[in-house]
């Protein structure tokens, strides 16, 4: 009887494991360069939405209350150790550092779907930088300095507070636009934006990007729906 007992226990935790989410599949690791406002607040809905994530800083001892604070999904490390963490990855850092975070790490990055936020603003990144995004689309440009990393553009739109805010409200969800010109990049970045709490709207191939950078009219820092959106992409 005390085997059969044990047998039946474990039988039924076995099922409880199967029928619980979390743990019937593992999430997605994702690896996020730049744990600032954007980084930080994406990286906690994934974490939210039960994928390990691992937040990279120069110095990652900054990041240990946050972590601490975000529960045993949550980890601290450097840029490479993120990279090498991550089977997608998150980029929200000032504009002006993409060239050299594409040059110290060409290697670990080929090959990597990579969501990039990061957004071009003169004051802060400079002229000569902003305007080659503005005149040849930033999806581009961001793709020119990742070289060799499958790219999507999303949530560059919208501050952390809006983000924040608006994740998995009620009724019909806020929309993000992307754009990329990989399709499974596509499809990764769709997931990841859903598992957010927010509806993606794919907008075309990166060159299409620029619809929605800053400065863009119309569609930057728009917050509606995904119809809302196509018809003011008009598509």
């Amino acid at each position: 009887m005390r085997h059969l007992f044990t047998r039946r226990a474990l039988l039924a935790t076995a099922a409880a494991a199967l029928a619980t989410p979390a743990l019937a599949q593992a999430k997605r690791p994702i690896g996020i360069i730049g744990a600032g406002n954007i980084g930080g607040t994406i990286g906690k809905l994934w974490i939210k939405a039960g994928h390990p994530v691992m937040f990279s800083s120069r110095n990652p001892d900054e990041l240990k209350d946050m972590v601490a604070a975000l529960g045993p999904l949550a980890r601290a490390g450097t840029v490479a150790e993120a990279i090498r963490f991550g089977n997608a990855l998150f980029i929200a850092v000032p504009y002006a550092a993409l060239p050299q975070i594409g040059s110290d790490y060409r290697d670990a990055l080929k090959g990597k779907v990579i969501l990039d936020a990061c957004n071009a603003v003169p004051t802060r990144d400079g002229d000569a930088i902003t305007k080659e995004a503005d005149t040849n689309g930033i999806g581009v440009t961001s793709q020119k300095y990742l070289a060799g990393t499958r790219l999507v553009r999303a949530f560059n739109t919208m501050g952390a507070a809006v983000f924040a805010r608006q994740s998995n409200r009620a009724g019909a969800k806020l929309a993000i636009p992307i754009a990329g010109d990989d399709r499974e990049a596509i499809q990764v970045a769709e997931e990841l934006v859903r598992d957010a709490g927010f509806d993606p709207v794919l907008v075309g191939g990166l060159d299409s990007a620029r619809k929605f950078q800053q400065r863009s009219p119309g569609v930057y820092g728009f917050q509606g729906t995904a119809a809302e959106l196509r018809a003011k992409l008009g598509t």
